[in-house]
C-alpha cells in the first residue's frame, strides 16, 4: 500500500494506540577515561555488578568502554529518565574518572594499551572475551574505541495487523512483520544520510586517532592536534570508523529475511585467508580469535541498521532471527552528540521515531545491485561533504542536491509527524520536526557545525572541548545524584548480576573448545 494509504487508515482515532504503542529503546557507549582524558586502564568497577549478566549496565569492546542500556518503553520520556538514572549512579562509582562525551575517541596510546573486556571465567564469558581480542587482531582495536547511540525501535502487532489486513495479504502475522520490517530497512538504508547529517556530531578527530592510518582529513586552523573535514558531519560513519575491507566481498541482500540469514550464514563459514594467518591460538595456548572465517559471530557485520530477535539461552542471534522472525530494528548511526549530556535528548527520538515510522509506512521497493552500490556512495560523500551546499547524492544514473533531496522527504515525512502528534495529543513531534527542517536550510545548527564554532569560539582543540564537555556534563548528574530509593535498586542489581555470573561459571561442565564446537554446531 502507499504512504498515503497508510497514513489515512491510522488517521482513524480508534487506531491512536498503534502509534502510542511504539516501543523504543536505547544502548549508549561511552568511554571511561582518567582525569588527563587517557582510556582508563582500571577494571570495570566491581560496584556496577558483572559486566556478563547486568540487564543496564555493560561493556561492549573494552574493558573501559561503557554501555548503557535502557528498558523498552512505550515512553521516550522513560527511556531518557533511565538513561539519565544510568549515568548518575555511574558517577558515584568511577571516582575521578569521567565520561568521554565524543564517538571518536582522544589520547590513545598503542592497541596493546586498550584493555580488552573481560566477563569472568565461564565458558559465555570467555567467549566474549576471546571474541574481542579477535575483533583487535583483526581490525586492530584503535576502532573498537568509537562509541556510539543504538536505537532500537519496534511497532505493536497491532499496527501490522491493520497493515495486512489493509492490504489482503494472507501470511501469517510473523511472517508479514519480518516483510515489514525488512522494508522498512530499505527505505532506512535509501534515506539514512538525512540521519548523518541532521544529527552527526563527529565532524573532527585528535590527530592520535588517525596516526599511521591514510585519511582524507586536514588541520583545524592553525591547530595540528586536530584533524576534520569543513563540511563533515559524521566521520565514525565513514572509513575511518567500523569498516572491514574483508567484509567489502560479503553481499547482504535486505530484501527478505531467508536472503539475509543465508547470507550471514556462508560468512559464518567462509575462511578467510588473512583470519587464517593470524591463526586460532598463540604459543601458549590462548585463543587468538574465535575462528578464522569472515565473521566470528553475526555481529560482527558492520550494518548501520539490523534486523534483530531477542534469543533464548543457549541460542544465537541469527538462529533466533530464523526461526522466529524480525521483532525489532537497531539503528547504529547516532553519534554521541556532546552538546547534551546523555549524548542524545527526547527531541531527537521524537525526530528518529517520525523518520523509521516513515521508513515503515512508505512503499519500499526491493533493492537491486545498482542501488546497492549506490547506498556506500551516498553515505561516504555525505560523512565527508554532507554541510556543503553544492553537495549532490546519486539517485539512479543521475544526481540531485542533497538539500533538495531532505525537502522533499521532509515534505512526504511531515504527514507522518503530524499523525503522532494526533495519537499522541501533543504538538511535540510537529514542533522538533519543524526545527529538524531547518537544518536543511541552515547547516550552522547541525550538532557537526556547532561543535566546529564551539571550537573556533573557544580556540580550542578537538581533545579540549571534548574534556571541558566531559567535566560539564559530570557535574550535571552530580548536582542531582541518585535518590536512596534509587542507588538501593542499583546496589541490588548489581549483587544479584554478580551472583548470577558465579552460578553461570560453577554450572560449566564442558572445555572451552568443546563449548565453541557446539556452538557453532
Amino acid at each position: 500500500m502507499s504512504l498515503n494509504a497508510n497514513l489515512q487508515l491510522f488517521r482513524d482515532p480508534a487506531r491512536a494506540d498503534r502509534l502510542t504503542g511504539i516501543v523504543r529503546g536505547i544502548e549508549k557507549e561511552s568511554l571511561r577515561v582518567d582525569p588527563s582524558g587517557r582510556l582508563a586502564q582500571t577494571r570495570h568497577p566491581k560496584a556496577l555488578g558483572s559486566a556478563l549478566t547486568h540487564p543496564s549496565i555493560t561493556t561492549d569492546f573494552s574493558e573501559a568502554l561503557l554501555e548503557f542500556i535502557t528498558a523498552p518503553s512505550s515512553s521516550p520520556d522513560s527511556v531518557l529518565n533511565q538513561l539519565e538514572e544510568i549515568h548518575r549512579i555511574t558517577y558515584q562509582e568511577i571516582g575521578d574518572e569521567l565520561l568521554w562525551v565524543n564517538s571518536m575517541p582522544c589520547q590513545l596510546g598503542s592497541d596493546d594499551s586498550i584493555p580488552v573486556g573481560q566477563y569472568g571465567s565461564s565458558n559465555i564469558g570467555t567467549m566474549k572475551s576471546v571474541y574481542r581480542q579477535g575483533l583487535g587482531n583483526r581490525y586492530g582495536r584503535l576502532m573498537q574505541t568509537i562509541a556510539g547511540i543504538h536505537y532500537n525501535f519496534s511497532v505493536p502487532d497491532s499496527l501490522w495487523e491493520d497493515l495486512r489486513d489493509a492490504a489482503g495479504n494472507q501470511q501469517a502475522l510473523q511472517d508479514f512483520k519480518s516483510d515489514g520490517y525488512f522494508s522498512l530497512i530499505r527505505n532506512f538504508r535509501r534515506y539514512s544520510w538525512l540521519l548523518l547529517y541532521m544529527l552527526g556530531a563527529a565532524p573532527a578527530v585528535c590527530r592520535s586517532f588517525v596516526s599511521n592510518r591514510e585519511h582524507r582529513l586536514t588541520s583545524f586552523g592553525s591547530d595540528h592536534h586536530s584533524l576534520y573535514q569543513p563540511y563533515a558531519t559524521s566521520l565514525r560513519m565513514g572509513d575511518l570508523g567500523y569498516q572491514s575491507h574483508a567484509q567489502s566481498s560479503l553481499t547482504v541482500c535486505y530484501n527478505d529475511l531467508p536472503q539475509y540469514t543465508q547470507t550471514l550464514r556462508k560468512a559464518l563459514k567462509m575462511p578467510y585467508p588473512d583470519y587464517e594467518k593470524i591463526g586460532l591460538k598463540d604459543s601458549q595456548g590462548n585463543h587468538k580469535q574465535l575462528n578464522a572465517h569472515l565473521l566470528q559471530i553475526e555481529n560482527e557485520f558492520y550494518s548501520s541498521i539490523r534486523p534483530k530477535r531477542t534469543a533464548s539461552s543457549g541460542e544465537t542471534p541469527l538462529q533466533a532471527l530464523a526461526e522466529r522472525g524480525v521483532e525489532y530494528v537497531e539503528v547504529r548511526c547516532v553519534d554521541l552528540n556532546p552538546l547534551l549530556p546523555c549524548g542524545i535528548d527526547v527531541q531527537t527520538m521524537y525526530f528518529l521515531d517520525t523518520f523509521l515510522l516513515f521508513c515503515l509506512l512508505k512503499d519500499s521497493p526491493k533493492t537491486d545491485s545498482v542501488e546497492y552500490a549506490l547506498i556506500p556512495q551516498n553515505i561516504d560523500r555525505t560523512v565527508y561533504q554532507g554541510r556543503d551546499p553544492e553537495l549532490k547524492l546519486l539517485v539512479g544514473d543521475s544526481e540531485i542536491s542533497l538539500r533538495e533531496w531532505g525537502h522533499s522527504l521532509f515534505d512526504e515525512m511531515r504527514p507522518v509527524a503530524e499523525l503522532l502528534n494526533s495519537a499522541n495529543q501533543t504538538k511535540a513531534y510537529s514542533q522538533v520536526f519543524n526545527v529538524m527542517e531547518l537544518k536543511l536550510t541552515d547547516d550552522s545548527t547541525t550538532p557537526a557545525a556547532m561543535l566546529l564554532e564551539e571550537m573556533r569560539a573557544n580556540n580550542e582543540t578537538y581533545y579540549a572541548m571534548a574534556m571541558r564537555k566531559a567535566a560539564e556534563h559530570r557535574d550535571y548528574f552530580q548536582a542531582n545524584p541518585p535518590s536512596v530509593e534509587t542507588t538501593a535498586k542499583y546496589k541490588n542489581l548489581a549483587e544479584v548480576s554478580l551472583q548470577r555470573q558465579a552460578e553461570i561459571e560453577a554450572s560449566d561442565t564442558l572445555s572451552f573448545d568443546d563449548f565453541l564446537a557446539d556452538y557453532y554446531r
